[in-house]
């Protein structure tokens, strides 16, 4: 005859018996050196993702010239390994329930929607309208572009003066720029293609694909009001700075280089440095965002140009771009297996490009994928 066994005895028995096949089966489930998937050297050395977003600055008659540059720019970045970057929408008026709608419907992060304040955005009242309305006539009269626009202005100084200052974008350190009727026709998809992590890691504040010159009869005295800035503030131009960039004879006169700034990348204290801030409030007290057709681009431009050192800027020639009429396509067969673009249409081969300018100035720094 069998001994009887206690039930407490039995209780304890079961209950060892039952963690030892529990920890059995999870030590064979268990990941085996050598046999499992490693993890890429780009996934163990990434950095943390930086405080980035992209900005939208547009209006809700824009909605759908606008979807396809979210799609573009989320099946190439950002809903790959190395995106998950929030979206900050701005605009003038308030954003109605179907452009937020379909808007977030495509974003794989967040969306945030923003109402510009109306005294970053309106007309000063210290211009004195008589004089702007006879520039914006003029201006019409020789066809410049956008010559007689009063909303065009209205964008070209908040872009300049007040985009960063906004409360959505507090929490950010770098954003990138997007525009509707955009697109980015080569692939980011990998860690080591994030260019906040790399612009992070390489110390570069200011990033750009496209540069042109400017229409001079935007910005007749533009120049004069930035060497009486550089006169007024020497503490703020950098010693190794890009003045080559943007003049051929040691500042005496702009050349009208620019970076296209619908396309940056950026850090956002570099605007709202101290330097910056003193930069813009005196080209702003000059009227001439108003009384001519002063540009976000050429003051974006000159100011990292003259308050950066050159190798804080960075030619970002990975990045495919598209926004009408311009296309910067990657050159070279290396980046066939990642583009769709023709790189035979890029606007870096055309005169009218000032890219060929940028090697003399900064020894032709500019971001090279790894491996390509």
């Amino acid at each position: 005859m069998l001994p009887r066994i206690p039930c407490s005895r039995l209780f304890f028995l079961s209950f060892l018996t039952t963690i030892l096949i529990t920890s059995a089966v999870l030590y064979l489930l268990s990941p085996i050196p050598g046999l499992t998937s490693p993890r890429t050297p780009s996934e163990l050395a990434a950095p943390p993702r930086p405080k980035a977003c992209f900005v939208i600055l547009a209006r809700n008659e824009e909605l759908f010239s606008l979807l396809p540059s979210i799609r573009s720019l989320e099946d190439r970045f950002n809903s790959g390994p190395g995106g998950g970057y929030d979206y900050v929408f701005l605009n003038d008026k308030e954003f109605h329930t179907d452009f937020k709608r379909r808007t977030s419907a495509l974003i794989s992060t967040n969306a945030k929607y923003g109402l510009v304040p109306v005294e970053h955005w309106v007309q000063p009242d210290w211009i004195d309208e008589e004089k702007a309305t006879k520039a914006r006539e003029e201006m019409k009269a020789k066809g410049v572009l956008y010559g007689d626009s009063v909303s065009y202005r209205n964008m070209c100084r908040f872009q300049s003066g007040f985009f960063y200052r906004h409360p959505l974008l507090e929490e950010y350190d770098y954003y990138w720029r997007v525009e509707p009727g955009t697109n980015f026709p080569c692939d980011l998809d990998a860690i080591d293609q994030d260019p906040f992590r790399h612009m992070v890691e390489k110390n570069i504040s200011y990033g750009w694909t496209i540069s042109l010159v400017e229409y001079a009869e935007t910005i007749p005295t533009l120049w004069d009001a930035v060497k009486e800035f550089m006169k007024l503030y020497p503490q703020y131009i950098a010693e190794d700075n890009a003045m080559r960039f943007i003049s051929d004879d040691e500042g005496e006169t702009y050349n009208g280089c620019h970076f296209w700034s619908n396309f940056e990348i950026a850090n956002l204290n570099l605007w709202r440095s101290p330097a910056y801030q003193a930069f813009f409030e005196f080209l702003d007290s000059k009227g001439g965002f108003y009384l001519e057709r002063w540009g976000d681009a050429p003051v974006h431009s000159i100011a990292a140009c003259l308050l950066l050192p050159k190798d804080q800027i960075e030619f970002l020639e990975p990045i495919g771009y598209y926004h009408i009429p311009m296309t910067h396509c990657p050159a070279h067969d290396k980046n066939m297996h990642r583009c769709h673009c023709d790189p035979y249409s890029s606007v870096d081969l055309h005169r009218m490009s000032c890219l060929r300018k940028w090697p003399r100035v900064a020894g032709a720094k500019k971001w090279v994928l790894p491996g390509l």
